[in-house]
């Protein structure tokens, strides 16, 4: 896989979490311990295309 396409999957997975989260906060029986590891995967995401943009 190259570069530009796993940074592109990665993007694709941040905006699919952001949904979610987003979603999951609008509803009234929301988990907030899943809601918290949703967000915490979201940042690793974000960390990780933000460490491979600058390589």
């Amino acid at each position: 896989m190259s570069l530009a396409s796993h940074l592109q999957e990665l993007r694709r997975k941040h905006q699919s979490l952001s949904e979610a989260v987003e979603q999951a906060q609008r509803s009234p029986g929301a988990d907030d311990l899943q809601i918290s590891e949703m967000k915490k995967q979201k940042l690793r995401i974000k960390e990780e295309i933000t460490r491979l943009s600058q390589a």
